[in-house]
């Protein structure tokens, strides 16, 4: 068993649907974690810079600036790029993950998603971080 700090593990959800940040939200604070939310890009990478969430959930299809184009911001910083990013979408397509591997994403889940797949990864992405 891993050694459990005081500290909850603080993961930033930017997701524009509200009934999708809704059901995430319950399951991750339902495992411990805190969870900020943002509902677009902008809002998604200045919480990013100021939050210092220890996980990134980053949907792709988003107001202001898509997920793509805020995972390579935070990515290609020195300050963000150790951040592991789950980029968190319903686009499946091969070259939609391609582009997600490009931009620097640890990670690449597609909606609609085993809630268990998702905590799996996020576990995991934290283990190694």
């Amino acid at each position: 068993m891993t050694e459990k700090k005081n500290d909850k593990k603080r993961i930033l959800l930017v997701e524009d649907e509200k009934d999708m940040v809704y059901a995430v939200t319950l399951q991750l604070e339902a495992k411990g974690y805190e969870v900020i939310t943002a509902s677009d890009g902008r809002d998604g990478l200045d919480k990013a810079r100021t939050k210092k969430p220890d996980l990134i959930i980053l949907d792709l299809m988003l107001p202001k600036i898509d997920g793509y184009k805020v995972c390579r911001m935070l990515k290609f910083d020195n300050k963000y790029k150790n951040i592991p990013i789950i980029l968190f979408t319903a686009r499946a397509q091969g070259s939609d993950k391609k582009i997600g591997k490009e931009v620097g994403a640890n990670a690449y889940i597609t909606k609609p998603f085993e809630p268990g797949v998702l905590l799996d990864k996020i576990r995991e992405l934290l283990a190694l971080s």
